[in-house]
């Protein structure tokens, strides 16, 4: 058991037998009344987003994640495919399992399988960073300096990330995958 208060982004706990991961969790306090945890919360089976408000001290039980390490393969429609890097088992996993994941997978990319003590695959851990290409971005500024204000680029996946200006169509960066933030060049 674990208090609300204590939940992270990627927790997963149970609640009415569903699992449920945490997407975003705020801690909150209005003008009057007591500190509230304002949550965005998944249904790992059905993909379902509900945004939940939770007194701090609420207690949820966490579940225990098991993890493998893999390689993401490729895609067919819903479907994504993933190996274990040891066994070469291969594994499906739905889309709407991996809604906000899916946009940094590039084939090859290693990423870790996580599942329930009775075997469910329930998900997928990325890896901090991935290094994509530039495919779309307006053309590089005269002048322009890390500083500025920066500008949209999509990348091979179709992620949409602020980068500085002087980014061009082409350009390999790093990603982080937590945040979906620029972070270097490669």
């Amino acid at each position: 058991m674990v208090q609300a208060i204590d939940l992270k982004k990627g927790m997963i706990f149970t609640q009415d037998g569903k699992l449920i991961r945490v997407l975003a969790s705020n801690h909150h306090k209005p003008g009057k009344g007591n500190t509230v945890m304002q949550m965005d919360l998944r249904d790992v089976r059905s993909g379902a987003v509900v945004h939940k408000t939770m007194r701090p001290s609420e207690k949820v039980d966490l579940v225990d994640v098991a993890k493998k390490e893999a390689q993401y393969l490729y895609n067919e429609n819903e479907t994504y495919y993933f190996m274990d890097t040891t066994t070469y088992e291969q594994y499906e996993v739905s889309r709407d399992q991996i809604e906000d994941e899916r946009n940094y997978l590039i084939p090859n990319i290693e990423v870790q399988l996580e599942f329930t003590d009775d075997g469910e695959l329930i998900g997928i851990e990325l890896p901090a960073t991935v290094t994509m290409k530039v495919t779309q971005t307006q053309p590089e500024i005269k002048g322009a300096t890390a500083a500025g204000g920066g500008k949209p680029a999509t990348m091979e996946t179709g992620l949409v990330v602020t980068v500085p200006d002087f980014i061009n169509v082409g350009d390999t960066l790093i990603i982080n995958t937590a945040e979906g933030t620029y972070k270097s060049r490669a």
